[in-house]
């Protein structure tokens, strides 16, 4: 790889960023899902995350950054990951793989939590199914898609697209800055 194609992946990271901040609609979806986010915590409810491959990591940062640390000293705030690797074993074997979340969503998930879902091109089976056991238990869903949104597009109470038809790794990146936006505005209004 020579330096010019570095230059070249680093001009189009910055272009997919930039034309979704262009979107004055996908800052508001930003702002409405912080203050989901917010008013979940105020009131003792917890946030619940998941993802596959990068963005199960996605899923787990957001959550350790809740419970742990981001920019401010603050109290721990009650955020989880789905990534038990004893619970997605057993639930893939015994249920199916598109059930890894949805059944950790039923157990633990209760009416004023929020599930965080994550899926770059918002048709994985297994967000799905979780999104579904979350509306059915009372939880608000704020989705992470990518593209055109794919099947979560429409399940989501609030969806925040990256709305580019390349490579999924870009669409990571403007995840992982959507991410820290909502952990700051939680950190700002907590």
């Amino acid at each position: 790889m020579s330096s010019e194609q570095i230059q070249k992946n680093f001009q189009e990271a910055k272009d997919v960023l930039e034309a979704f901040t262009a979107d004055d609609s996908t800052l508001e979806a930003i702002v409405n899902a912080g203050a989901m986010l917010v008013a979940a915590l105020k009131s003792g409810n917890k946030i619940i995350s998941c993802g596959n491959g990068g963005s199960m990591s996605d899923a787990m940062h957001f959550a350790e950054e809740l419970s742990g640390k981001f920019r401010n000293e603050r109290e721990a705030m009650a955020a989880v990951s789905i990534s038990d690797p004893s619970h997605i074993t057993c639930t893939a074997n015994d249920y199916g793989f598109e059930y890894i979340f949805s059944r950790y969503v039923e157990a633990l998930g209760k009416e004023g939590d929020v599930l965080l879902a994550i899926s770059t091109s918002g048709n994985s089976a297994n967000v799905q199914h979780a999104i579904e056991a979350a509306k059915k238990k009372g939880l608000k869903v704020i989705g992470l898609t990518g593209n055109d949104g794919g099947k979560m597009a429409g399940l989501c109470d609030v969806e925040i697209r990256v709305s580019h038809r390349g490579y999924s790794d870009r669409i990571q990146e403007v995840h992982i800055k959507i991410i820290h936006s909502l952990i700051h505005f939680v950190e700002l209004h907590t």
